[in-house]
């Protein structure tokens, strides 16, 4: 999710070509211009005794299965009207190497292999007040489009009363 608004025009010089999707899709999610666009991602988490934030996996938007047309279709294909502003997620983007892994419980291997912090800290998943922030960009010759940071944190419970 980004602040600002990037055009496909923007993007255009960015796209590539998803790989060819196995088993074949149903007709109504066939997509001839099966396509995404390169835009580098970087997820960063900065525990609560960190001074900075630490990366702890990249990936990229070239990693998609479906395409966003074909994202777009499924969405509506049931009758699910589409308005002005709605969002609608990709999902988990994994790439293919272990650092490229799109969710906490990717990267620490269903919380079997922690992620080891620079700080010293481990983490397999994320506590109270982590901050989690998310960067976008597209780098071109002499240039990058950003997408602004997606971030959010975990606010600690102010007492236990709450749970049953």
């Amino acid at each position: 999710m980004s602040p600002w608004v990037i055009t496909p025009e923007a993007l255009a010089p960015f796209k590539c070509a998803l790989p060819k999707q196995e088993p074949e899709l149903l007709p109504y999610l066939q997509d001839k211009d099966l396509s995404s666009y390169d835009i580098k991602l970087e997820v960063a988490l900065q525990t609560p005794s960190m001074t900075k934030e630490e990366i702890i996996c990249t990936s990229n938007m070239k990693y998609l299965y479906y395409s966003v047309p074909q994202t777009i279709a499924h969405h509506s294909v049931t009758g699910c009207n589409m308005s002005v502003g709605d969002l609608l997620g990709s999902g988990t983007i994994s790439g293919t190497e272990k650092s490229e892994l799109g969710s906490m419980l990717e990267l620490a291997w269903n919380a079997t292999a922690p992620i080891k912090l620079e700080n010293g800290e481990e983490r397999t998943f994320i506590n109270d007040g982590d901050v989690v922030n998310m960067h976008g960009t597209c780098k071109g010759n002499g240039y990058t489009i950003g997408f602004g940071d997606c971030s959010g944190g975990i606010k600690p419970a102010l007492d236990d009363s709450h749970f049953f």
